[in-house]
């Protein structure tokens, strides 16, 4: 009996594990993550509302009434997330209050916390206290969670912090410069604004960032000369942590990307037996192609000059007797182009649909330059034609 009360236990944890960090086909982690982004949306947009005093004083109970409601759901959601870290595999050979210590001390645990932490502190705080308010508004930085895009820009900062706090030294290093040499030459000119260094940086940050609010200026030759050194150091500096950035995120972009694209051409019958190297090869010839649902890729009678595989989304065969559906992972078109023959089935999408599309070309030289890639491209093809969806038909008959 307890060996079954612990199995069911932990069946449980990791079913929640799995809604809560897996925002896969599931129907069930689809619906959670989507409610979880509309209460993010909801609740920043009822704190900025909430700032206006007319909006206030007419939907006030509104606006508590959502921030009770979205507090209550995100806590059960900390609490779950806390309770099932252990199921996270950095976690999984931990102790299990090792493991939820250390998700409770992670980045996006700790953005968690501060979401909720302002309803708590409101019953022992003065309600109009504004830092209370701040803490409301970082839950819009819960949508990192559940935006790809966001996590592959943090993951990118994260990757070059190194670069961007060597940026940052350089910054300051710059300030006290620029305000140094600025107070040296104008300090006599305009004591009030120039009279220490300490008051010159203000000068020195404003110029940097390219703002130049105009409130202090030099007059002196000098000065003139310190500032055109100053702005164009800062066109100069504003480029370099914007470049590391850019860089940064376009190789997360690319790594995310191969990793993808790998594991699917991996899984792909008809390039099962390649190596790491082989596979990497294939990539290079490879482009991208998206189609809306119900579009038509390949027409019945047409000449092949490429075959398909499916990143993601969903796609029907319409052959002459019967109609075959093809998901993630698979793949279409290879016989007619290695046979060099006209398409004997349509496809058409069934769902938006992401493609990557090798041409028939690419193919062929692909297969002259590396005979293992020709041989393993023929011996599936020969199988697919005996058990694949159309084993039926004659060989020919395959798209």
């Amino acid at each position: 009996m307890e060996r079954r009360r612990r199995a069911q236990f932990a069946r449980a944890r990791r079913r929640i594990h799995f809604v809560l960090e897996s925002a896969s086909s599931d129907r069930t982690s689809i619906f959670v993550h989507r409610l979880l982004v509309v209460l993010v949306i909801c609740s920043v947009t009822a704190v900025v509302l909430e700032s206006v005093p007319e909006l206030r004083n007419l939907y006030g109970h509104w606006f508590m009434a959502i921030e009770y409601v979205v507090a209550s759901i995100f806590t059960v959601e900390y609490l779950l997330r806390l309770w099932s870290a252990p199921e996270n595999t950095p976690y999984a050979d931990m102790h299990p209050w090792v493991a939820r210590w250390e998700f409770a001390t992670s980045g996006s645990a700790i953005i968690d916390l501060l979401a909720i932490l302002p309803f708590f502190l409101a019953f022992f705080l003065p309600h109009d206290l504004g830092i209370l308010v701040l803490f409301r508004l970082q839950r819009f930085f819960k949508l990192a969670r559940y935006s790809p895009g966001m996590r592959s820009l943090m993951a990118a900062l994260e990757a070059e912090r190194k670069a961007l706090m060597a940026s940052a030294i350089i910054l300051l290093g710059l300030v006290l410069l620029t305000a140094s040499a600025m107070h040296l030459v104008e300090h006599d000119a305009q004591p009030d604004k120039f009279g220490s260094i300490p008051s010159s940086m203000w000068w020195a940050v404003v110029t940097l960032t390219t703002v130049g609010y105009g409130d202090v200026v030099p007059i002196t030759l000098a000065g003139r000369i310190v500032a055109s050194f100053t702005m164009v150091m800062g066109l100069m500096m504003l480029a370099l942590p914007i470049g590391i950035v850019a860089t940064a995120f376009t190789e997360e972009i690319h790594r995310r990307e191969f990793v993808v694209t790998w594991a699917m051409l991996a899984r792909v019958p008809l390039f099962g037996m390649l190596d790491a190297s082989e596979i990497a090869e294939i990539m290079k010839y490879l482009r991208a192609q998206t189609v809306p649902a119900d579009t038509v890729i390949v027409r019945r009678g047409e000449n092949a000059h490429c075959m398909y595989f499916i990143a993601s989304g969903e796609v029907q065969v319409e052959g002459k007797d019967s109609n075959v559906r093809l998901g993630e992972g698979q793949f279409f078109g290879e016989i007619a182009v290695l046979r060099k023959s006209r398409r004997t089935a349509t496809v058409r999408s069934i769902l938006p649909t992401k493609l990557l599309v090798l041409d028939a070309n690419d193919l062929h030289m692909l297969m002259d330059r590396n005979p293992q890639v020709a041989e393993a491209v023929e011996k599936a093809v020969h199988e697919r034609g005996k058990t694949g969806p159309f084993a039926a038909q004659e060989p020919d008959s395959i798209i």
